[in-house]
């Protein structure tokens, strides 16, 4: 084998070593990929051009109009008609505007209507199902969860029937309208922990959870005094208030004491007594009045009365 053959088969370097022997290979690349690559970069400048792209001052790169492509004309957020060259941005507020006006009719039928006439008409029922889906997954569904589930200790289920402000048309309406803040103190200030711990058995009781039986004699009392004044707000028979949005305690529907995610029993007991020590203050619901039309609450209302079951 010539000496010359030899040398077209030796690996190419850099011409660097490291302790003697460590070296490293030169292998280019190919011309075809490297030229390849860079009619990439070329592509995505001329692209950022020619389409809708990157932010630039407080608007954004617009795009240049192509020969041959019908312009859009469209209503903007504040209700201006702009007219733009075909931009997938455009299309999709003018696709947008062309559904809010198939529904405006709907809106209308829904304004004039009362909430059980729009419940018995299946024409108006349907729209509500569709609209009201939309709405509540814009507005709702990032503290209810999508399809009203909720969040035990945080945001109230939907889906079942326990409603702790009412679940007719109008206290829903005014719910979605006004908003809501529960409330409820912190006991550990004004009891000590032998009297939360009676109370928490007490409660726990009273939806068949096991208990300590003693502890939960103290804690009926205590729930009937004046130190602690438990029925104030839950009643006399610990169903609730709905006017002021205390739950009912006799049933099996936890909202903040997570006692469905505890196995053992003094574990159920215990999420009872975290709560009555360390009170609430996070049963926050904003008002939508100002945030959405009079129609859209409306079919809101209608959509949540339907998803549980209402009153």
């Amino acid at each position: 084998m010539s000496e010359q053959h030899l040398q077209s088969q030796t690996v190419q370097t850099t011409g660097h070593a490291w302790d003697g022997d460590l070296q490293e290979f030169n292998n280019p690349l190919p011309t075809w990929w490297v030229y390849t690559f860079y009619i990439t970069i070329v592509f995505a400048v001329l692209y950022w051009f020619i389409y809708p792209s990157w932010p630039f001052g407080k608007g954004f790169l617009s795009g240049i109009p192509v020969p041959g492509i019908s312009r859009i004309v469209y209503q903007n957020d504040k209700g201006e008609t702009v007219e733009s060259h075909w931009n997938t941005r455009a299309l999709l507020q003018a696709d947008l505007n062309q559904a809010a006006e198939m529904q405006k009719p709907y809106f209308s039928k829904v304004a004039q209507s009362s909430f059980s006439e729009i419940a018995r008409n299946p024409e108006l029922s349907g729209f509500v199902q569709s609209a009201g889906k939309v709405l509540f997954n814009d507005n709702c569904a990032a503290c209810h969860q999508q399809g009203g589930q909720g969040v035990v200790g945080f945001f109230p289920n939907l889906v079942d029937d326990d409603w702790l402000y009412g679940g007719t048309f109008d206290r829903i309406h005014e719910t979605l309208i006004n908003g809501r803040r529960g409330y409820m103190p912190a006991f550990a200030e004004v009891l000590n922990a032998r009297e939360i711990d009676s109370l928490a058995n007490y409660v726990a009781s009273l939806s068949g959870i096991a208990h300590d039986a003693n502890k939960a004699a103290s804690g009926k009392v205590l729930f009937a005094s004046e130190s602690a004044a438990c029925y104030y707000c839950h009643g006399e028979n610990a169903q609730g208030r709905k006017e002021t949005g205390a739950p009912n305690l006799t049933d099996r529907i936890w909202l903040w004491a997570n006692v469905p995610a505890a196995e053992k029993a003094e574990d159920k007991v215990s999420a009872i007594r975290n709560v009555i020590a360390g009170g609430l203050n996070k049963g926050v619901m904003p008002a939508w009045g100002e945030r959405m039309t009079p129609e859209e609450i409306k079919v809101l209302t209608v959509y949540v009365h339907q998803l549980g079951g209402g009153e």
